[in-house]
Formats: structure tokens, C-alpha cells, sequence
């Protein structure tokens, strides 16, 4: 089975459960599939490539927080606020030079749910960390479907290719 194919069943099924899952928990179903978009693109996979794309989603949630409260101390003074934008989006961008944060559109990806979410951040937080969830399962479920519905000759060749 191609690795796309299964993973576009796997995908399908795992969100028509998150749709569910997001109403019955009063969850915001659009942030959680930011945080399965997170996890999709984030070019570490599994538990790293996890561990990474939930720290740097979490991060872009604080760093909304202090534009968001940073530019009510004064909210007179626009352009504080602009000003703010700036330097933080150089942090946000920045922070990327230590590893674990190294992710840069999974922070900016949790700073924008945040905002969308009128910064309400503990419900966007959890939306967030549940659809990481559900991208890593989503992913790694249709990878674990095309390795199991490899064609015979394929496996063989493949394990011909190892083996020389």
C-alpha cells in the first residue's frame, strides 16, 4: 500500500474521531488541527519530532500572551504594541537556534491559534496539545498501515537491498 494512501485513511478516520472528540470535550476543533499541522510538518518525526513540534507550539501560546498583555499596559500607544510585534517575532524566530525549539513554524502556529482564540490560552493550549496528539497518531498509524500492507516483491526486494 502507498505510504500517502495510508496515511489519507488513517487521517481521515483519526479526524472524523477528533471532530468528535473536540465537541464532546468543548475543545476548539480548528486549533486542534493546528496542532496536528504542527506535527505533519514538523520535519522530525516521531516522539522527537512530537516533543519538538508540542514545545514550539506551547512557546508561539507565550508568546501571544506577552503581545497580547504587553500592549494593553498602555493601549493609547499603539505603536507600543507594534513595536512589541516586532521584537517578538525576533525572539520567536531567535529561539529556534537551541534544538528543542529549533521549529519555527509550530511557534509561530501556536502564537496564531492563540490570537484566533482571542487569547484565551488554557482552552487553546489544550486543543493544541490534543490535536499534536492526534497529528502524531494520525501519521504514525498510516506509516505503521503501509509497512503491514507492503505488497510481497516489495518487501522482499527491500529486504534484499538491506541485506547486500
Amino acid at each position: 500500500m502507498n505510504v500517502i494512501f495510508a496515511i489519507a485513511v488513517t487521517t481521515g478516520i483519526l479526524s472524523g474521531l477528533w471532530g468528535w472528540v473536540a465537541i464532546s470535550l468543548g475543545l476548539i476543533s480548528w486549533a486542534g488541527f493546528l496542532g496536528c499541522t504542527a506535527y505533519f510538518a514538523c520535519p522530525q518525526g516521531g516522539l522527537k519530532g512530537l516533543a519538538i513540534s508540542t514545545l514550539t507550539c506551547l512557546s508561539g501560546v507565550f508568546w501571544a500572551m506577552v503581545i497580547i498583555h504587553g500592549s494593553a499596559l498602555e493601549p493609547a500607544w499603539s505603536i507600543l504594541g507594534y513595536l512589541l510585534t516586532g521584537i517578538v517575532a525576533f525572539l520567536m524566530c531567535i529561539q529556534a537556534k537551541q534544538q528543542w525549539f529549533g521549529f519555527v513554524p509550530g511557534t509561530f502556529i501556536g502564537a496564531c491559534a492563540t490570537f484566533a482564540g482571542d487569547g484565551n490560552w488554557p482552552l487553546i493550549t489544550v486543543s493544541l496539545l490534543v490535536g499534536l496528539l492526534f497529528g502524531y497518531a494520525m501519521k504514525n498509524s498510516g506509516l505503521w498501515l503501509a509497512a503491514r500492507r507492503k505488497s510481497p516483491s516489495v518487501a522482499l526486494a527491500e529486504q534484499a537491498s538491506t541485506d547486500a
